[in-house]
């Protein structure tokens, strides 16, 4: 039964696509890697915007005027380290993009847990595939250059996105199309990258407590940085003491050693968890993404 509402719900948005705000299932009858959903495992969001136990994922659909349209798209994955997911900030980085004429995706994974997959080290990776997959497959019918498809991640949705884009070889979904999987170009908030004790909840949730060091490396996404990641921007507060600066230094580091073209900003305040818009942040990463995204011909010049 749950499984028929997901195909009309995906049915009934296709009628949808053009309104900002769409909400899409990303699978039609079957998620993969699932198994039932116990009726005490509930969807909810809490008063601060938290998401939890997430068992049908979806992509909602931003749109920008169609007179300011570049065909440009981010797709948006949030943090909360594989526990939650927190989209206040993604919401609200996506209708800024819209401004800059940017097609933005909000994605809405599942959370690792052995009670819905499976596999729950790899629920999250196959919602990132299949999210990117759509978004190429659906790009003409909502105005996208298939070139200029972008993924964007927070501190855990940072882990996922880099996981997505280094490991191309790596196809946990069905893709009998053989779509390209691989963003054109990254943009990491404070990502995970390194998986080690200090980020321990994050780590945790995905691969559990007595990971071996095999699976320590397969997660540390800067391991798997390669001449075929794309082009990425990274920004960081150096004062972050909930995911050490020293993440994202480590995967810039890997990026040069790569050639890899890209730019790091480290913010001397800030915190973690920083959007847009907060005043005790100086310096405003959004105008230097944009930027950044115009030097490498995802943005127009004047956008």
């Amino acid at each position: 039964m749950k499984q028929s509402i997901i195909f009309i719900l995906y049915i009934l948005s296709t009628s949808l696509c053009y309104a900002q705000d769409a909400i899409i299932p990303l699978y039609g009858e079957q998620i993969p890697n699932s198994i039932k959903t116990p009726s005490d495992y509930i969807e909810q969001t809490d008063s601060d915007g938290l998401t939890s136990n997430v068992s049908v994922p979806t992509l909602a659909v931003y749109f920008p005027e169609k007179e300011k349209a570049n065909g440009t798209a981010v797709i948006i994955f949030a943090g909360g380290g594989y526990f939650v997911l927190a989209q206040k900030k993604c919401v609200e980085i996506a209708k800024a993009l819209n401004a800059r004429g940017v097609t933005s995706f909000v994605v809405k994974y599942r959370l690792p847990s052995d009670r819905i997959m499976k596999d729950k080290s790899i629920g999250p990776l196959q919602d990132a595939q299949s999210a990117v997959k759509m978004v190429r497959e659906r790009a003409k019918e909502w105005n996208i250059n298939p070139s200029k498809i972008g993924a964007m991640g927070l501190s855990a949705g940072g882990h996922l996105v880099s996981t997505e884009a280094t490991q191309l070889g790596r196809v946990v979904i069905e893709n009998k199309q053989n779509t390209s999987l691989r963003p054109d170009f990254m943009i990491l908030l404070y990502p995970v990258i390194i998986y080690d004790p200090l980020i321990s909840r994050t780590r945790e949730n995905l691969i559990g407590k007595a990971a071996s060091a095999e699976t320590l490396n397969l997660y540390s996404t800067n391991k798997h940085v390669s001449h075929h990641t794309p082009p990425t921007f990274l920004v960081h507060a150096a004062d972050d003491d909930v995911i050490p600066v020293k993440n994202s230094l480590t995967f810039f580091d890997a990026m040069l050693k790569a050639k890899v073209a890209g730019e790091l900003h480290v913010l001397q305040t800030g915190g973690h968890g920083f959007g847009i818009y907060e005043d005790h942040i100086p310096n405003n990463w959004f105008p230097l993404c944009c930027d950044w995204m115009k030097k490498n011909g995802f943005l127009p010049d004047g956008k």
